[in-house]
């Protein structure tokens, strides 16, 4: 099974920049999209970005022009790059991967957070 850590949270004032980074381990068979999503306080996680193995990349509306994925997969890492941070902006920031275990069956993982905090 895939094991996801985040790293790169912090605390930062509105207009500052944080990045984000996760590390996929474990019994790594194929993992095909990457991505990040998050949860403010009283509601629901979010999607933010995700990338492809061929680097295709969708934002959610509310980050476009702000926010740029990336990824390794040489090191199955993802980064998340978080430019012109907003107060609303903060949240329990995940970091999620989709894949296949060696039997073919979907295997999907999920981090443990890491906090980003936005101060106005």
């Amino acid at each position: 099974q895939v094991q996801l850590v985040e790293s790169g949270g912090g605390l930062v004032q509105a207009g500052g920049s944080l990045r984000l980074s996760c590390v996929a381990s474990g019994s790594i068979f194929i993992i095909n999209d990457m991505g990040w999503y998050r949860q403010a306080p009283g509601k629901q996680r979010e999607f933010v970005a995700t990338i492809s193995t061929g680097g295709g990349i969708s934002y959610s509306e509310s980050v476009k022009g702000r926010f740029a994925i990336s990824r390794d997969n040489a090191k199955n890492t993802v980064y998340l790059q978080m430019n012109s941070l907003k107060p609303e902006d903060t949240a329990v920031y995940y970091c999620n991967s989709v894949g296949l275990k060696s039997d073919y069956t979907p295997d999907r993982a999920w981090g443990q957070g890491t906090q980003v905090t936005v101060s106005s």
